[in-house]
């Protein structure tokens, strides 16, 4: 699967869930938390400091899974804060062209 795809299609489910909140869902949960987007926003941090030490660590499965939690929640971050992905992405592609 290509990168954007798997991109796209978590954004998706993550917002599926912003619009139908479940109890049972932690993407939900974070989202609806009574902290707001400061809840994500600690994720973010957290993860943050985890990626950082397994790369540090130069252990690269670690790295790698703790690279997978900060950009997911990279992303709930941003749902959170209600910035749309394809904004990032064009912010993105037009720093590469500049």
């Amino acid at each position: 699967m290509q990168e954007r795809e798997v991109l796209g299609e978590l954004w998706d489910v993550i917002g599926e869930r912003a619009e139908n909140p479940s109890a049972e869902s932690y993407v939900s949960r974070i989202l609806t938390h009574r902290k707001g987007v400061d809840k994500a926003l600690e994720k973010v941090g957290e993860e943050a400091v985890e990626f950082i030490i397994a790369a540090k660590n130069g252990d690269d499965a670690r790295t790698v899974s703790e690279g997978a939690d900060l950009l997911f929640h990279f992303l709930l971050a941003l749902k959170a804060a209600n910035i749309d992905l394809a904004d990032v992405l064009a912010e993105l592609e037009e720093r590469r062209r500049g």
